[in-house]
């Protein structure tokens, strides 16, 4: 008897949608495994005869879109067939809530790993592989970026039109929209307005839209055991149409380099070896052909944006609706992030001064 995860999974179900569409492998699903599970998303591995696929599907409680979310990160997929992306190839989508009790899709495993913390093997030990594995990743966001993605078959996937004028008051409208959660009466970060301003006076000259990831970070990637090389982007919820430099944007707030403000450390240890923030946007150049003057209001955008997605979790734990102590951390993340804003302003320049 496989284990249904209380209701995640309807074998009876679930088995004949199997049987009946083309999935690698042969007969009903004769094991399973659970990978992670949450109030995100929950992820399995099937072993079939002769192959293992993965499932993912929304949290046991939907949310407004979870099955929509589902179908997008599944037309995404099968639209990166064939390209330059690493990514999990996409064997099959179902858009009936009937099967499993909500939409779902399933893909090809990735035999590889999500840095987090202490690095495991070469990785830790040899600074050539660490520094391997950040220009892998550069390599795999220029490839996402140069994505012609109405030939790719992605028009509508987002909304392009001023795209890069409407971030600001994107960003801001949400920031404010937490003033209506009990016991937060307003945001608590100084640097915001500034920052702000600065973005929306000096708009980029050099625009493009394409595909973007939309939280482009070690946590969101897997790396090959064997290899310092990317082996699959993952977690595509928050992909839609945009200017793909705000991903490269969005990898450098994830960096440290010295001279940056106090009070943050790497996501992943040990940190020596790994390219700089300059070396980085140099590297995406080349590979895009693109003009990187621009880079710094990317890089700024990055840091507001996620500035204030964050304050939302300081927010709703004012309100009792998230821990305290991971409110407070994310709080002086989200503070951190606007410092460096400011100094990425002061500077003109990706690097630390």
């Amino acid at each position: 008897m496989l284990d249904d995860f209380d209701g995640l999974l309807r074998w009876p179900e679930l088995n004949d949608w199997v049987l009946m569409s083309d999935l690698p492998g042969s007969g009903p699903v004769q094991a399973v495994q659970r990978i992670t599970g949450g109030s995100q998303n929950n992820i399995f591995r099937l072993s079939r005869q002769g192959a293992d696929l993965v499932l993912r599907r929304p949290p046991r409680h939907l949310r407004a879109g979870s099955n929509e979310t589902m179908m997008r990160e599944a037309r995404l997929l099968r639209a990166l067939a064939g390209s330059a992306v690493p990514h999990a190839a996409l064997y099959g989508a179902c858009d009936d809530p009937a099967v499993i009790g909500a939409s779902f899709y399933v893909m090809a495993p990735i035999d590889g790993f999500s840095p987090s913390g202490p690095l495991p093997g070469r990785y830790g030990s040899d600074p050539a592989w660490r520094r391997a594995m950040g220009e892998s990743f550069v390599r795999a966001g220029a490839a996402l970026g140069a994505i012609d993605y109405r030939a790719a078959g992605l028009e509508g996937y987002g909304k392009p039109d001023d795209w890069h004028g409407r971030q600001v008051e994107r960003w801001r409208s949400q920031l404010e929209g937490y003033r209506n959660l009990p016991g937060y009466d307003g945001h608590e970060l100084p640097d915001v307005d500034f920052v702000g301003q600065w973005l929306t006076d000096n708009l980029p000259a050099n625009r493009h839209i394409g595909i973007i990831h939309g939280d482009f970070q070690y946590p969101n990637v897997m790396y090959a055991h064997d290899a310092p090389e990317v082996a699959a982007l993952i977690d595509w919820e928050l992909s839609t149409l945009g200017d793909p430099l705000i991903d490269l944007g969005w990898m450098l707030s994830s960096w440290c380099e010295p001279g940056d403000p106090e009070g943050k450390t790497p996501v992943i240890q040990p940190w020596d070896g790994f390219s700089t923030r300059a070396e980085i946007v140099t590297l995406y150049g080349e590979i895009s052909g693109r003009d990187m003057s621009d880079m710094p209001w990317y890089f700024c955008l990055a840091c507001y944006k996620l500035a204030c997605i964050l304050e939302g979790s300081y927010a709703r734990s004012k309100a009792g609706q998230a821990p305290a102590a991971t409110g407070e951390s994310l709080h002086r993340y989200a503070l951190w992030l606007l410092a460096k804003a400011r100094q990425i302003i002061a500077t003109g320049s990706v690097s630390a001064p």
